[in-house]
């Protein structure tokens, strides 16, 4: 008989409560912009982490996941490949939980890295994909 697995992401995304997105965009042409809303319409609290911005759904923006003061449940990175191990060495130190790179975002080496600090790593998959097709 097959133990049943568990749906990771699907626990993950029930006990989540609030997403860093790093990278989001202010503009909602821009697919960072789509998924973040979409997770903010369902119950998340979305924190852009933008030095380019001011902010973004009505968020106020941070330059760096470093700034935010309360507690992340996941790092959403919209962010190219390559920038992506900086952001896992702040979500390191900072001891978040979870790091979601989006569809396309991919660093094997990162996430190893996270992994064996502990941290849950999703890489390549879209959070609004992942979302609606468990709970849509």
């Amino acid at each position: 008989m097959n133990p049943v697995k568990t749906d990771e992401i699907g626990e993950l995304l029930k006990s989540a409560r609030t997403i860093a997105v790093v990278g989001l965009s202010d503009s909602p042409l821009r697919p960072s912009y789509g998924v973040a809303a979409y997770m903010q319409q369902h119950g998340y609290r979305i924190i852009p982490v933008n030095p380019a911005i001011k902010g973004a759904l009505g968020e106020k923006a941070v330059a760096s996941l470093s700034e935010i003061k309360e507690k992340i449940d996941i790092v959403d990175i919209f962010r190219r490949s390559e920038s992506v191990p900086e952001v896992v060495d702040e979500a390191i130190r900072l001891k978040v939980p979870a790091i979601w790179m989006q569809e396309g975002v991919i660093h094997e080496e990162a996430a190893e890295k996270a992994r064996k600090a502990g941290i849950f790593v999703v890489m390549d998959k879209c959070i609004l994909k992942e979302h609606r097709a468990r709970f849509a």
